[in-house]
């Protein structure tokens, strides 16, 4: 039986991607092997967002044809879809090439890549319409459920549409399905994601059908949770606070992008916020949500952002005070509109500028922290520290892979395990936590 091992970069969406890769091989009478070395074919799935993403995902394949030379490696997902020509003239090691844009041809692109046939594929996208997946990635019993393909947003520094083309939401009854499926196959937590959960149905119904979503979710019956990741904050449906307040199970948490505060910039960047109005919408999920957490993330570096304009974003992050915080450095990104903008930031400037955002961020985290120790939490282990009475854990305020975790202390829990705990202490960007009745 031929079999294969999928290496995955990039975010959830790209292990949507993988999971599913990995289903069409299996339906197809493959196995996955647990291991590199067990496998016949090696895909690695490719982010392309940005250039340290890009270089990580070349220098995986680089490495794992050094350390196999005998096996067939298949470069697969974001960076494969929007530079298939070039890799497969420039990169000898990849047996074949194969965009995400059609994953039907999955098992296609495959078997040429094994038996090779070198073959370079971008497929073109069509509507957004996934198989079922099988054997999930990440941690026992949470997995992500994509509710849309692509974005409409066209941030002018976004290199997303020309990878993932434009905004292809799913038919609604079949998420909602998908989402009772997991649940009844023993998931507890589902991150609900897409590239802009606030633009789901646009397309397809010409308004915004998250809420309408997020009540079908509720329908389903059982102990799980959901959690909502990626809400443009220019685009977000006051309906998901609804939903929150209707449906704990519901998390209130949301991540929204604020990418920066000046008007200056954000006109730049095509996005039609400011301060004020940010502030406002905090103020509004806040005021209806007290228990709300919030993630977001800042761009620095953007051209044109001067002292003043990165003064005004600084002002913004004391004042909005996020629980979490992503800072990053501008990615210059060939093809999309800031990358002939005047006014280029220096990468030394824009560094420096990031550190500051971190620093000045890491106290507001640790008092964000603060408001939960003394209060009881339902967290969902990850995993055990070998030779040590403590699990790593997440509880609503956790995002899985981006925010810090809950360390429990005693319990002698077991990944997959939903503990009920009370939180004892801040650690830095982490809760102390020791499971009830102790």
């Amino acid at each position: 039986m031929k079999s294969f091992y999928v290496d995955n970069h990039g975010c959830a969406k790209n292990q949507v991607d993988a999971e599913e890769m990995g289903a069409r091989l299996v339906s197809a009478g493959w196995s996955a092997s647990p291991t590199l070395d067990g496998a016949d074919l090696v895909i690695v799935n490719t982010c392309g967002f940005i250039e340290d993403a890009k270089k990580e995902s070349i220098e995986a394949v680089l490495s794992l044809k050094a350390a196999y030379p005998g096996k067939r490696l298949l470069v697969a997902g974001c960076l494969a879809q929007r530079y298939a020509e070039a890799l497969g003239d420039d990169m000898p090691e990849a047996d074949g090439v194969f965009g995400n844009g059609d994953l039907s041809m999955t098992v296609a692109a495959a078997e040429a890549a094994l038996g090779g046939r070198r073959q370079s594929l971008a497929p073109e996208r069509g509507p957004y319409d996934p198989a079922r997946r099988g054997e999930l990635m990440g941690f026992p019993r949470s997995a992500y459920l994509k509710i849309a393909e692509g974005c409409d947003n066209r941030c002018s520094f976004c290199a997303i549409p020309l990878i993932r083309g434009g905004l292809s939401s799913r038919d609604p009854d079949d998420v909602a399905a998908e989402f009772a499926e997991l649940v009844a196959a023993g998931a507890y937590e589902v991150c609900v994601i897409g590239q802009d959960l606030g633009s789901y149905g646009l397309d397809r119904a010409g308004r915004q059908l998250l809420p309408e979503l997020l009540a079908s979710i509720s329908s389903v019956p059982g102990d799980w949770r959901a959690r909502m990741l990626y809400i443009h904050p220019d685009r977000f449906p006051s309906g998901a606070i609804d939903a929150c307040s209707r449906d704990p199970r519901i998390l209130p948490y949301f991540d929204l992008p604020f990418q920066h505060a000046s008007r200056r910039v954000l006109r730049a960047m095509n996005r039609s916020g400011d301060a004020g109005r940010y502030l406002g919408l905090l103020s509004d999920i806040r005021s209806a949500l007290p228990g709300a957490v919030i993630r977001s993330t800042f761009l620095v570096g953007f051209p044109g952002e001067g002292d003043d304009e990165f003064a005004e974003l600084r002002d913004f992050q004391d004042e909005a005070r996020v629980d979490w915080l992503g800072a990053f450095a501008y990615s210059r990104e060939e093809d999309t509109p800031a990358y002939s903008m005047p006014g280029r930031v220096a990468k030394r400037v824009a560094a420096a500028r990031k550190k500051a955002v971190e620093d000045a961020q890491r106290p507001i985290t640790e008092a964000a922290l603060g408001r939960f120790v003394g209060t009881a939490q339902a967290v969902l282990v990850e995993e055990r520290i070998e030779g040590e009475d403590l699990a790593i854990a997440r509880g609503y305020m956790n995002a899985p892979d981006v925010d810090g975790s809950v360390v429990v202390v005693g319990g002698d829990l077991a990944p997959g395990d939903v503990a009920r705990v009370t939180i004892a202490a801040v650690r830095g960007v982490d809760l102390e936590a020791v499971p009830r009745g102790r």
